[in-house]
């Protein structure tokens, strides 16, 4: 192991408490420094959009470690704490307090931040939903009955969605792309989660965009389209993608693109290490380069990157992950290992769509790139396996 008395984890979500824990687990005895922009300690996100949104969870449920696992792994936690800038040649990070932390080792998971409509977010009524703050506000407003519009159909929008017509709220779902998650996984999955929608009641305006925001006396009252269309508002849920959360990084001479851009270990220049939404790094499965969005990633790179930080000169193992995600919405719970691309032909193998209960399988270049099941775990997991192969797949 090198030489290291002093590790930083800049971001106090999934990856960066991963990252402490299995730090101490691999025997780091070290200061070891938790900044998180938040005040929450740190937390789970993936129920803001669904269980803490919808009422059904506290803020205290999503909690990743109560207060005596956070003791026990003897953090420096700075919370509620922005860092500003990092000097990669000096090795320190400095925080919006002035504070200058020194380190040997560094981790950055820093995540992301939504992106915005270039108007109406000055109206009251107009939110996104990246933070648990985020989500109490949004759950308050849910509660006076209004009408909601949803601009964005990718996963977060179509959970928003369904959370909100789930509370019986009269709900409108816009996108410029023809079906809901079809940057996610195609539109042939992404009609049948359209269906889905529509059964419960979920008004549905694809292949348009928002050509505006308007208001009275400083609220919301309606979004308008391109078709002309105007969509009477009392709530207006903005959820068009996010970007990584690197511009405190920008003058460090880190290499920046869509991510902090790190080779093949997690490394993005001597000591300095990236985990979660935030880093991008180099993809064997397609020769390019992958930034992934999703929960496990998040805790599976950020022991890869602890594990190659504190690896002898040599030892550091390449991270080639399975990718694994899911999204809830009503009563299906849609899963995929490795990636689902629009491109790709879709082959149903196990199940029947109609039943809304089977498995796909994703082809691309002649080989299986991807598995996506709809309400079938177990089914699911057996098809893992075909990820990467070449040929036929018999049917279940």
């Amino acid at each position: 192991m090198p030489a290291m008395d002093r590790i930083v984890l800049v971001g106090a979500s999934a990856a960066g408490l991963t990252a402490a824990d299995a730090l101490r687990r691999e025997g780091f005895t070290g200061s070891l420094t938790l900044v998180g922009e938040e005040l929450w300690a740190p937390y789970d996100r993936p129920p803001l959009s669904k269980q803490v949104l919808a009422g059904a969870w506290e803020p205290e449920r999503t909690v990743l470690r109560q207060e005596d696992g956070i003791r026990g792994l003897h953090l420096d936690l700075r919370l509620g704490c922005r860092a500003t800038g990092l000097d990669p040649a000096a090795r320190t990070v400095t925080l919006a307090d002035g504070d200058r932390l020194r380190y040997d080792g560094l981790l950055l998971a820093t995540g992301l931040r939504p992106r915005r409509l270039p108007f109406g977010h000055d109206l009251a009524g107009v939110h996104v939903l990246r933070t648990l703050d985020d989500a109490l506000t949004l759950r308050t407003q849910l509660c006076a009955g209004p009408r909601v519009v949803v601009i964005g159909a990718g996963f977060l929008g179509s959970e928003i969605a369904a959370t909100a017509r789930g509370l019986g709220l009269d709900v409108a779902l816009v996108d410029t792309e023809p079906t809901p998650l079809a940057r996610q996984v195609g539109t042939w999955v992404g009609g049948l989660v359209a269906d889905l929608h529509r059964d419960h009641g979920v008004r549905l305006h694809l292949g348009r965009g928002v050509t505006g925001v308007t208001g009275e006396q400083g609220r919301v009252t309606a979004v308008g389209l391109d078709d002309g269309t105007r969509l009477p508002a009392d709530v207006v849920v903005v959820a068009i993608g996010s970007v990584p959360a690197v511009d405190w990084l920008a003058g460090s001479g880190l290499p920046l693109g869509d991510g902090v851009r790190c080779d093949s270990h997690c490394r993005a220049a001597p000591g300095v290490y990236a985990a979660g939404d935030v880093a991008n790094w180099p993809d064997p499965a397609t020769g390019g380069r992958v930034r992934l969005e999703q929960r496990m990633n998040a805790t599976e790179q950020s022991r890869a990157a602890v594990r190659n930080l504190l690896a002898d000169p040599g030892d550091a193992v390449p991270y080639t992950p399975v990718p694994f995600g899911w999204t809830d919405q009503y009563d299906a719970k849609i899963q995929f290992h490795g990636r689902c691309p629009a491109e790709a032909r879709v082959e149903c193998v196990d199940g029947d769509p109609g039943d809304r209960r089977f498995v796909a399988l994703y082809h691309l270049g002649g080989r299986v790139v991807g598995a996506l099941g709809w309400n079938s775990a177990r089914a699911l997991r057996q098809y893992r396996a075909h990820i990467g192969t070449t040929g036929a797949v018999t049917a279940g």
